[in-house]
């Protein structure tokens, strides 16, 4: 077995332009300081680091990792949610995602989808000169206007959107590969990959691609009404990421799953910080390691009541009393005979 790294933190919900975070600098001192590891970083936020500089210099690479490194930190992995949201946008949803690309290509989704793609060759090549071998991403969606079959879908509508996407990501997938990067697509409503099923649709139109695989988060599981723990026996060999994030789902008479237009927080589900929600995490880390999962906790801190800085306090202390040291030997070694021939004793317990 192996143990989980972490505790980590990804920076996308903390940056500001307010100190501590609005420099990669104190961002990492402040997480040191609070108790963390390793952080994940937004590839879309420049107070971070600048994504194609990253891309194309050995210099500004080291530059960028020095930081971390001089504040106690490592760089667990690079995040391209944003773009990766890019490389697949339903028209219905266009003005809105407009505000993720740059003013230069609003208003032009190929030319939009063009610079998402682009974007997350930067980031597979950024992450490849910080020795990283993982990126995260949304996949972007075609088809979540059309998840709930009312009115009837057309015949064919959600193959047709699935082949799409897989012809969109395949190059991208392919380029990843080249460089030894996976991308872990974080299944998340909103996006056409949000639950087992649609992440299989995807594998068949990817050619069963290597190169794709899970950032595993059971916030979004709990809010779907999935269960987040057989998800990880089915699935663990595509998990290569792992936020941590709590959430929780409380029956209402008024509201479902689908909440009702509310805001967060008055909707049956919704996110909490680490230890406030319903997530079973003694059962998940157990899992992970049972299963060899080689990657870092990363909090994912969000919560509709939760002060942020409380909340990160909070997770690493949570991540850390979680984190299972692996065993180097079992623990009925002790009672173990002589292990010098032991296929000949093995022949005699069997009478053979």
């Amino acid at each position: 077995m192996k143990t989980i790294k972490g505790p980590a933190i990804f920076l996308a919900q903390f940056m500001d332009d307010q100190p501590p975070f609005n420099s990669l600098a104190s961002a990492c001192a402040g997480m040191k300081n609070a108790g963390y590891k390793g952080i994940q970083l937004p590839g879309w936020d420049k107070r971070c680091f600048d994504l194609e500089q990253l891309a194309n210099s050995k210099d500004y690479a080291a530059e960028v990792s020095g930081i971390v490194r001089e504040n106690g930190l490592e760089i667990t992995e690079l995040s391209a949610h944003l773009q990766g949201q890019l490389v697949a946008v339903n028209p219905a949803y266009d003005q809105l995602f407009d505000g993720f690309a740059p003013v230069e290509v609003h208003g032009n989704s190929s030319a939009r989808t063009a610079w998402a793609i682009k974007q997350l060759e930067n980031t597979i090549k950024a992450s490849a000169k910080l020795g990283l071998d993982r990126i995260a991403a949304f996949s972007g969606a075609l088809l979540w206007p059309f998840v709930y079959p009312w009115p009837q879908r057309p015949e064919g509508l959600v193959q047709q959107g699935f082949e799409e996407l897989g012809k969109r990501w395949k190059p991208i997938l392919d380029f990843a590969d080249s460089y030894g990067i996976d991308i872990c697509f974080e299944l998340h409503p909103g996006e056409d990959l949000h639950d087992g099923v649609s992440f299989e649709r995807f594998l068949d139109a990817v050619d069963q691609h290597p190169r794709a695989n899970i950032l595993y988060d059971p916030s979004h599981m709990v809010l779907q009404c999935m269960d987040y723990l057989e998800f990880i026996s089915i699935y663990h060999q595509r998990i290569r990421m792992f936020h941590v994030k709590d959430a929780e789902f409380r029956s209402s008479g008024k509201a479902g799953v689908y909440g009702s237009y509310s805001p967060w927080i008055e909707r049956p589900g919704r996110f909490r910080s680490l230890g406030d929600g319903q997530v079973d995490f003694k059962r998940i880390f157990s899992l992970l390691a049972q299963y060899d999962f080689d990657g870092w906790a990363v909090v994912e801190w969000e919560c509709a009541l939760k002060d942020s800085q409380t909340g990160a306090r909070e997770g690493a202390e949570f991540v850390r009393k979680h984190i299972i040291p692996a065993s180097e030997k079992a623990f009925d070694d002790f009672a173990g005979g002589n292990q010098l021939d032991q296929v000949s004793i093995n022949k005699r317990i069997l009478g053979i």
